[in-house]
Order: structure tokens, then sequence, then C-alpha cells
């Protein structure tokens, strides 16, 4: 049901973005600060949600639906809140861009297989580059100005969030390739079968 916890907490995520939008608008140092606690704690809930209906055992059609779309909103987001702003160092831009394809490719691949009733399982190395993502985006989204407001002004944090975005793309890049050539794996597969039943024919023997 749309009102259990899990689902609560995606809906959350969705619903944080015009926050986000909000305190990346005001371009002050405390709103940056409170756009990358926005962030940080949507980003979060990603994890909460799927961990407490695994152990309550309360996942729903629902939840399996809004999930994936909940994530890429808020990475979509993020990205061109920080292109919009010119809040993207150097050649930053380039591994936003990896990010936002990827993410576009995939979820083709997705509704894709979803029709021949094949998933498209999460890889370790998925979580992986969705951790150094997450943290990349919010460490950006915070830039040199939100880190001063909590002392930490003395600290590269735009030069760390941009090598982070950096290995998140480069992680990017081998987690779509790898979902590329499963996805292809499956249509292969799928024309294979039926090129075979098509030589059968009607009246032939198995």
């Amino acid at each position: 049901m749309p009102t259990d916890l899990p689902n609560l907490l995606t809906i959350s995520r969705i619903l944080a973005i015009p926050l986000l939008v909000l305190c990346v608008a005001i371009s002050a140092p405390w709103a940056d600060f409170a756009a990358c606690v926005v962030f940080g704690a949507a980003g979060i809930t990603d994890y909460f949600d799927g961990k407490i209906a695994r152990n309550r055992k309360i996942v729903s059609d629902f939840g399996r639906m809004l999930d994936p779309i909940a994530d890429k909103l808020l990475v979509g987001a993020a990205l061109m809140l920080l292109a919009g702003f010119g809040r993207l160092p150097n050649w930053s831009l380039l591994p936003a861009i990896v990010i936002m394809l990827r993410e576009i490719l995939v979820s083709g691949l997705r509704e894709y297989l979803a029709g021949l009733n094949v998933g498209l399982p999460v890889t370790s190395l998925a979580k992986w580059k969705t951790g150094f993502q997450m943290g990349a985006l919010g460490t950006l989204i915070a830039g040199d100005s939100g880190a001063q407001v909590v002392g930490l002004g003395f600290l590269p944090v735009s030069l760390i969030g941009e090598i982070m975005l950096w290995t998140a793309a480069g992680l990017t890049l081998v987690t779509g390739w790898d979902y590329w050539i499963a996805g292809l794996h499956h249509v292969s597969e799928r024309e294979a079968a039926a090129a075979m039943d098509s030589t059968k024919g009607p009246g032939a023997r198995p």
C-alpha cells in the first residue's frame, strides 16, 4: 500500500526535490548547506525503504514501481541544478552527462525486459557506483560555501566532489556496459527461441 512506511520513505524522496531546488536557488552559504542536508536525507531513505520492506516482508508492486522512479528523479534534479546554477567545476559536466545517459539506458533496458518477465538485478559494483554518485552530488551541492557553515571551509570540498563525480562516472560506464550486455543476452536468447519455433512449423514434430 502507498501508506506503508517504505513507500512513504520513497514518496518523501520525491517531495524533497522542490525543497532541494529552493535551497540551491537561494544561493547562500546556509542554503547550500541546507540543500546538502536535504539531498543527503533523501538519499538515505533509498537505503532504508528497501531494508524495511525486506525485513517486514511488505514489498509491494507500488514500491517496486516508484522506487527507481524516485531515485532517478532525485539524481536528475540534482544534476540539472548543478549544471543550471554553474556548480559543476571545470569539465565535470562530462561525467554528469555520462551518469544521466546511463540512467536513461538502464531504464529503457528494464522497461523492455520487464515485458519479457526478465529482471536486471543490481550488482555490487552498481551499489558502489550509487554510493560514489550520491556522495559526489551531495558534496557538490554543498560546495565550498556550504562547507564554511560548519567550519570546514579549509577543505577543497568542490574538488573532492569533482573527483567523486568522475569516479562515479567511471563506475557508471562499467556497470552500464554490464547491463547492456546482459540485456543483449536476453534479447538474443529470445530471438533464437523465436527462430527455432518458426523453423519447426505448425506441423513439425518437436
